[in-house]
C-alpha cells in the first residue's frame, strides 16, 4: 500500500510549489485515464477523481507519494466541449509547469492504445523533448483490445509519436493492473537519475 496524499492543487493563476522531492508528471488528453492510472499506482480508488465526463482535471494536482516523490497530474488537453479560451489557458498552464519545475524528473504521456496519437499528443511529446526530459508513453485501456492486437497497436503508437524505442511504451490497464510493475520499475530508475 502506498502512502499517497493530494497535497497541492494549482489553478490557472496559482504559483507552483517549489518541491525538493522529485516530480513525475502525467500528461494526456482529457479522457485517456490519468486519474485511473494514479489511483491504480497508489492503490487508492478515489485519490484522483475520475469522471465519466472528460475534462475533470482543470488544475495541476500534486500527490505526495511515500514522502519520496510527487505524482503531478496535469490538466487533460483536447477536451472537445471546452471553450477555446479555456483550452488556451490549460495549455499555457501545462507549458508553464513543464518549463518552470526544477524537480521534474520525467513526464508520462498517456495515450489510448485503441487510437492513433493525436496532433495534441505529438505537440506534448515535442514540448517534453524540447526540455530534454525523460519520458515514458503509457498506452492505456489495454483491456479494451484483444491480446492479438497489442503488438500492432503499440507499433502504431510508436510510429504516430515518432518513438524509436518500443521499450519507451508500456501498455497499461487500470482494470487488470497490467503494466503497473513495469511503470514502477521505470519510476525507480527515473527518480534515481
Amino acid at each position: 500500500m502506498k502512502d499517497a496524499v493530494l497535497e497541492t492543487v494549482c489553478g490557472i493563476t496559482s504559483s507552483f510549489p517549489v518541491n525538493r522531492l522529485p516530480e513525475i508528471a502525467f500528461a494526456g488528453k482529457s479522457n485517456v485515464g490519468k486519474s485511473s492510472l494514479i489511483n491504480t499506482l497508489t492503490e487508492k480508488k478515489a485519490l484522483a477523481r475520475t469522471s465519466s465526463k472528460p475534462g475533470k482535471t482543470q488544475t495541476v494536482n500534486y500527490y505526495r507519494i511515500n514522502d519520496s516523490y510527487y505524482f503531478v497530474d496535469l490538466p487533460g488537453y483536447g477536451y472537445a466541449t471546452a471553450s477555446p479560451e479555456a483550452k488556451a489557458e490549460w495549455g499555457k498552464m501545462i507549458e508553464r509547469y513543464l518549463h518552470s519545475s526544477r524537480s521534474l524528473k520525467a513526464v508520462f504521456l498517456l495515450v489510448d492504445i485503441r487510437h492513433d496519437p493525436t496532433d495534441n499528443d505529438r505537440m506534448m511529446l515535442s514540448w517534453i523533448r524540447d526540455r530534454k526530459l525523460p519520458f515514458l508513453v503509457i498506452a492505456t485501456k489495454l483491456d479494451k483490445i484483444k491480446r492479438s492486437q497489442i503488438r500492432v497497436c503499440i507499433g502504431k503508437t510508436a510510429e504516430g509519436l515518432g518513438v524509436d524505442n518500443i521499450q519507451d511504451i508500456i501498455p497499461f490497464s487500470a482494470e487488470t493492473g497490467q503494466g503497473k510493475n513495469e511503470i514502477f520499475s521505470r519510476i525507480g530508475k527515473m527518480i534515481l537519475t
